[in-house]
């Protein structure tokens, strides 16, 4: 393996950290983490021809150093789909596209972040892993925890998906369910993490989730010819997705792989749950936590999200918008989408359909723009 990764640096102040020791948010002023890289490299993109196609071919800006640390199951390059029919039935778009990373190992996006937290916590030699979520983060930390050998503590709500709770608990994990939401799981997280010796994986509380999530953005930049599409439709709970890629894009404009050229971020959300589309409509800079949050989507019922300020920065810098979308919308989408592509989708994913429907009708997108919508996970049941 080859890393260039140089430091860690705090996403809102600026102060660095060193990345040769575990850390979690910036010290001094409690925000996230991103991990640096040394850009002036003679790395080309035409290396990547010889690669195998999963999201470790873009190891140089990945953080992992040595090969042996790598914790991975298989987290192949997911398919940019072209939905024809889809982008018809919603308003006569002729180039609607469908990254669907339901294809990952864990059924879900968030192969991406755990495969590289995990690897990273290897790599650190950290052997207890704890983590609050509405479901598929708790999958994929248990099952790539159970890979590498470590221990995975998992604080769920009780109304969390069926699957998620089994799979977690086939892999071995500890997992606690709790009267409440993920912000209630993850203050649960914070108060015990020090006494019992836990390392605190949360969205955004540690540097390396963010890593892998920005692959996405690699593999749609190199999927559509390093010519990045007009719009990303992309549903927003914790918001590492839009944040991880919006990096990513920045890194790609240094090496010289893209120009400066950005897609407009859509930001979804339900509308039972909806900070950042609040904080997007009043122009504020940062969300208030939503009250009585509530949504078939489990995945997007975040009252608040660490990173508020770096999803907002990037839907208003990419001329982008923020939409909320009700339950019976995405209930509908995800009838649609099946029935139009022959793909199943989860909540979350078909809420990016129910936007596309919305934006459509808004006059937000334009019937000739590319335009991807991202199908976060697959149905579950």
């Amino acid at each position: 393996m080859k890393t260039n990764l140089h430091h860690l640096e705090c996403s809102k102040c600026g102060k660095t950290y060193p990345h040769t020791v575990p850390q979690n948010v910036c010290p001094l002023c409690g925000k996230p983490l991103f991990a640096r890289y040394s850009l002036e490299t003679t790395w080309k993109r035409e290396a990547l021809s010889s690669r195998a196609p999963t999201l470790w071919r873009y190891r140089e800006l990945l953080p992992v150093s040595d090969e042996a640390d790598i914790v991975s199951l298989g987290e192949t390059m997911t398919p940019l789909i072209h939905a024809k029919r889809l982008g018809a039935a919603v308003g006569s778009l002729t180039e609607v596209w469908i990254k669907d990373e339901s294809r990952l190992p864990t059924g879900s996006f968030k192969s991406r972040g755990l495969a590289m937290a995990v690897s990273m916590a290897k790599a650190l030699g950290l052997t207890q892993l704890a983590i609050p979520s509405a479901g598929n983060a708790a999958t994929a930390l248990s099952l790539y925890a159970a890979a590498a050998g470590i221990t995975a503590h998992i604080f769920m709500p009780k109304d969390t998906p069926a699957f998620n709770r089994m799979s977690c608990r086939l892999a071995g994990a500890n997992v606690t369910l709790i009267d409440g939401l993920i912000s209630d799981a993850g203050r649960i997280v914070a108060e015990r993490k020090t006494a019992e010796g836990w390392f605190d994986v949360s969205t955004l509380k540690e540097p390396y989730r963010v890593e892998g999530k920005k692959t996405m953005g690699f593999e749609l930049a190199e999927q559509c010819g390093w010519e990045l599409p007009d719009v990303i439709i992309y549903p927003t709970g914790g918001g590492t997705g839009i944040v991880g890629m919006w990096k990513g894009f920045a890194e790609l404009e240094a090496l010289g792989w893209i120009s400066k050229k950005r897609p407009r971020f859509i930001a979804v959300q339900a509308a039972g749950c909806a900070p950042i589309v609040k904080a997007w409509e009043e122009g504020s800079p940062e969300a208030e936590p939503w009250p009585d949050a509530h949504t078939i989507a489990s995945g997007l019922r975040v009252p608040q999200a660490i990173g508020d300020f770096l999803i907002l920065a990037a839907i208003r810098e990419s001329g982008g918008a923020a939409i909320a979308v009700t339950d019976d919308a995405i209930r509908e989408a995800m009838h649609l989408l099946p029935a139009t592509e022959g793909l199943l989708t989860c909540p979350e994913g078909a809420a990016t359909v129910a936007a596309l429907k919305q934006a459509v009708a808004n006059g937000k997108v334009a019937p000739y723009e590319r335009i991807v919508l991202f199908n976060t996970g697959g149905y579950q049941g």
